[in-house]
């Protein structure tokens, strides 16, 4: 199925304070903490201007001018280095903590919110792409958390705290100083629209590579058996340069940035120290005071120096919160309606009563109208039965299978078990009696046991050995070295296809389902593991309602009935021996698809 990028809509100035919203809902239960940290910022931030005061002190002394006693400055100045060293132990500890523990909400809260998304969210979107969301753009957000509030509260404490002290000192000196003020915010929100522009785009084309990654170690045997080992270097090469081509744009725009906020600032400066000096050779100013009011301008000037640093980190981190909290804002489309119902405990009838279906979701933001996949099928499936589906390549057989634990809504008709719309039914009721053994095994980077048990986590080690039996993957797991506690690797590539089958059956015999969906396998195996995937095969079914894609003449041959499915329609429907009989598609498709060394009339 086709995959798509996320569509995003580049953030406006107005989704700054969006932004900034959400993640302070993430805030809010670690606000003792918080409160605790902006505590220690205040006063380490004031004990800081102390420290100005105190060098003009030393100044008039040596100037001869009115000052505190050498010792009582001696005292000050060490009260207030301990002051500091304390205030920063305790302001970096606490926002180190709230970072690690927001980072870990939000990543909970972006896993648990991609648990309720309908499959067809994944279906259209690139793995990398979600994993960049819930690992780099949270990451970039911890940045925020843990330093750039504290420099925003720390700058602006100590901003406040120095122009207050600079208009005691000298308001002729304060009035040259201000107003450098209106220039720098000017700067700022130029050049941070455009900073936070780009940086969203630095992170979406990180996503890419980040995909490419992503699919590459997962198809590492296809890249090394079709040599293609030098195709995706340049393909993930390509797609670094792009990410590093953007990134340079916002290193342009960082570079220039600073430059012309320090430009301003030592402008000032400079017509401060001018303008102060004449001050003193008019005796309206001593010297320590002039000295004091300088270092209270560094300390303005510092501060609006770091708010155009921090500034440009808001902006990139305000990037990835678009990013984020555009995946909370995604709504899954396959939802319990508000009066569903739990599905009771069922025999197993599966009906399609005049169903279509198309994946709208794919063209759903560009109107385009998708074809339908499925036209006003029916198709009756009674308790017990095995029925198997076969049709060409693209006919609807997997669409079928997926309707029915409702992994997509009908667009028109209705699916029902046991007389029950599954679309009127609690969704975790329903699926938790259909069993499903997909054709590409999915196995999990855990042990042998922890894999079986995924069918029902409460079931003991002799329920796991149990199914394990029926679906002969005993003997095999038992001469492996660890047995059960063997790991297998992700997604299951330290074992055989075969051997992997078995467990994938030995899952579903745990469940129990009373309804089986079954996607047949295509990949060869040698005879004996086919012969050992069957008759595990036939144990699962028993005794349930078995709907099977199908691809092998025996199972074929086994069904109750056959549905032959073509461009969506149910065209043909009956025995094997009386699809034969008719000399109709099935036929045609039997010596397409099935045609072995048996004779084409099978009797049975």
């Amino acid at each position: 199925m086709l995959r798509v990028p996320f569509q995003l809509t580049l953030p406006s100035l107005n989704t700054g304070s969006a932004g900034w919203s959400r993640l302070f809902t993430y805030l809010r239960p670690y606000r003792g903490w918080m409160v605790a940290a902006m505590i220690a910022i205040i006063i380490g931030s004031g004990l800081g201007l102390i420290v100005p005061l105190a060098i003009g002190q030393v100044v008039n002394l040596i100037t001869g001018d009115q000052a505190l006693p050498m010792p009582q400055l001696a005292q000050i100045l060490g009260l207030v280095v301990l002051g500091q060293l304390v205030t920063g132990v305790i302001q970096t500890y606490c926002l180190s903590f709230v970072g690690e523990r927001v980072v870990g909400d939000l990543r909970i809260a972006a896993y648990e919110h991609l648990q309720t998304l309908d499959l067809a969210f994944f279906e259209q979107r690139r793995t990398g792409e979600i994993t960049s969301r819930v690992t780099n753009d949270v990451t970039l957000i911890q940045s925020t958390v843990t330093t750039s509030l504290a420099t925003l509260l720390q700058g602006v404490i100590q901003l406040l705290g120095a122009v207050i002290l600079m208009v005691v000192v000298s308001w002729q000196l304060s009035g040259l100083a201000l107003l450098l003020v209106p220039t720098l915010v000017l700067i700022a929100i130029w050049f941070g629209h455009r900073l936070r522009l780009v940086s969203t785009t630095v992170q979406d084309r990180l996503a890419d590579a980040t995909s490419i990654l992503e699919e590459t170690v997962a198809g590492i045997r296809v890249v090394r058996s079709f040599r293609r080992e030098a195709y995706e270097i340049a393909r993930f090469r390509a797609a670094i340069a792009t990410t590093v081509t953007t990134a340079l744009r916002r290193a342009r725009i960082r570079a220039i940035f600073q430059p012309v906020m320090s430009l301003a600032v030592w402008v000032t400066l400079i017509g401060i120290l001018a303008i102060g000096g004449y001050l003193v050779t008019t005796g309206n100013l001593t010297p320590g005071d002039l000295v004091s009011f300088l270092f209270f301008a560094a300390t303005a000037a510092g501060s609006m120096g770091s708010f155009a640093t921090l500034f440009g980190q808001m902006q990139e981190a305000l990037g990835a919160m678009t990013r984020v909290f555009e995946l909370l804002d995604q709504q899954p489309r396959v939802v319990d309606a508000p009066d569903a119902i739990p599905l009771p405990p069922v025999r197993g009838r599966v009906e399609f009563q005049e169903v279509s279906f198309a994946y709208q979701s794919l063209h759903a933001n560009n109107g385009v109208s998708a074809p339908p996949v499925l036209r006003n099928l029916s198709l009756t499936i009674e308790a017990g039965e095995m029925v198997a589906l076969v049709g060409p390549s693209g006919a609807g057989k997997s669409t079928i299978a997926s309707l029915i634990p409702r992994f997509y809504d009908v667009t028109a008709g209705s699916v029902r078990i046991d007389g029950y719309d599954v679309r009127r039914v609690q969704i975790h009721t329903l699926r938790e009696q259909i069993g499903i053994v997909p054709q590409e095994t999915q196995l999990f980077s855990g042990s042998i046991r922890d894999n079986i048990r995924y069918g029902w986590l409460d079931a003991s080690d002799a329920d796991i050995e149990a199914a394990a039996r029926m679906a002969n993957a005993h003997d095999f797991i038992c001469q492996l070295p660890e047995g059960y506690d063997t790991l297998v690797g992700e997604r299951g590539v330290r074992l055989s296809g075969g051997q992997r089958q078995r467990i994938a059956i030995a899952r579903a015999i745990l469940k129990n389902p009373r309804i089986l969906i079954l996607d047949e396998a295509t990949s060869s195996l040698d005879s004996e593991s086919e012969r050992l995937v069957q008759e595990a095969l036939e144990r699962l079914m028993t005794g349930r309602t078995s709907i099977v894609i199908a691809h092998r003449l025996s199972t074929v041959q086994r069904a109750d009935r056959i549905a032959v499915i073509v461009a969506g329609e149910v065209v043909e429907i009956g025995t094997h021996q009386e699809l034969l009989d008719r000399d109709g598609v099935y036929t045609r498709l039997y010596e397409l698809q099935f045609r072995q060394s048996t004779p084409t009339k099978v009797v049975g």
